[in-house]
C-alpha cells in the first residue's frame, strides 16, 4: 500500500458523526480567525463576516460568544445556555478537601453581648468587645517597670507564673535608642498582684515595709557620706578613733649592778621595763 493512500483510507473509516464534527470544528476555527483579523485595528476596512461580529473585544460565532482576555486566548461563553448549564452554573461547586471551620463566639464580660473578634481579645486574651473598650480608663496600659515598682512584682511573676501575661512592644517615647517598652493591661497586672500577695492589705503592708527600709538605707547612706566629708576636711566635729599608745622613754635608762640589767620608764604613762644588753 502506498503512503499516499493513508489519509484516504482513514477518511473512509470515519463515521458520519465524526465527519460532521471535523467540519464543524474547521468552520469554527476559520470563523474565529476571520473575526480576529477583522477586529485588528489595521484591518478596519475589511469586509465584515456574516458569522462573526466584534464589539468591545467580544466575538460572537454561531451562537457562541468569545471574550478576548487580552492574554492571547479567548474565553468561550454560550449565548443561549441550556437549562442544565444554567442549573450547573447556579449551584455552588464543592471544593475538594474543604473543611468547614465553626466560628467561636465569646461573651463580653462588660455588656454580655457575644462577639467573635476584638482588640483586647486578640492582644491580651481579655474577653471585652471593641464597643466596651475604654483605653483611657479601666482598660489602660502600664509599663513593665511601673508594674514591678507599684505592685512589687518580679520578672518570674510576669513571665513564668501561669498563665504568662501577654503584652505589646512599643518604642520608648523618651529616647528611640533605648530598648522597646513592654506594655501590659492594667487590670491583668492588678489581678496578678493579688495572686502573688493574697490581698490588697498584704500588698500595702509590703509597700510600707519596703518604704521604711528604703528610708533607713537613705539615712545610713547620708551618715556615711557625711562622715567621709568630715574625714576629708579634718573637721573638729570629727571624733578621731583612739590610736595605739607609743611609749616615750627618753633618757630614763638606769643600770642595775646586782643582776646586770637595765630599766627604763615611759615619760607619759609611767610604764617601766627591764632588759639586758648583749
Amino acid at each position: 500500500m502506498d503512503a499516499g493512500d493513508g489519509p484516504s483510507k482513514q477518511s473512509e473509516n470515519l463515521s458520519d458523526y465524526q465527519r460532521n464534527r471535523i467540519e464543524e470544528n474547521r468552520q469554527k476555527a476559520f470563523s474565529l480567525r476571520q473575526a480576529r483579523l477583522q477586529a485588528h485595528p489595521y484591518n478596519a476596512d475589511l469586509k465584515k463576516q456574516e458569522t462573526a461580529v466584534s464589539v468591545n473585544n467580544v466575538i460572537k460565532v454561531s451562537g457562541t460568544k468569545y471574550i478576548d482576555s487580552g492574554g492571547g486566548f479567548l474565553i468561550e461563553q454560550r449565548i443561549n445556555p441550556t437549562e442544565e448549564e444554567e442549573a450547573a452554573k447556579s449551584e455552588p461547586v464543592p471544593e475538594k478537601d474543604a473543611v468547614s471551620v465553626p466560628v467561636e463566639y465569646d461573651e463580653c464580660i462588660e455588656c454580655g453581648d457575644r462577639f467573635a473578634d476584638s482588640y483586647l481579645l486578640n492582644t491580651f486574651a481579655y474577653a471585652v468587645c471593641d464597643a466596651c473598650r475604654d483605653p483611657d480608663g479601666q482598660h489602660s496600659l502600664i509599663t513593665r517597670t511601673e508594674a514591678k515598682q507599684e505592685y512589687l512584682l518580679k520578672d518570674c511573676d510576669l513571665d513564668r507564673r501561669e498563665p504568662p501575661l501577654k503584652y505589646i512592644s512599643r518604642k520608648n517615647p523618651h529616647n528611640v535608642r533605648w530598648g522597646e517598652m513592654k506594655l501590659y493591661l492594667h487590670l491583668q497586672i492588678e489581678k496578678r498582684a493579688l495572686e502573688v500577695w493574697g490581698s490588697e492589705e498584704n500588698l500595702m503592708r509590703q509597700k510600707e515595709e519596703r518604704e521604711e527600709k528604703r528610708e533607713v538605707a537613705k539615712v545610713k547612706k547620708y551618715n556615711k557620706r557625711l562622715k567621709e566629708l568630715r574625714m576629708d576636711v579634718r573637721s573638729s566635729l570629727y571624733d578621731k578613733t583612739v590610736q595605739a599608745h607609743v611609749h616615750s622613754y627618753g633618757d630614763s635608762e638606769q643600770y642595775n649592778e646586782a643582776d646586770d640589767t637595765y630599766t627604763r620608764t615611759c615619760e607619759s604613762c609611767g610604764h617601766s621595763e627591764t632588759y639586758e644588753k648583749m
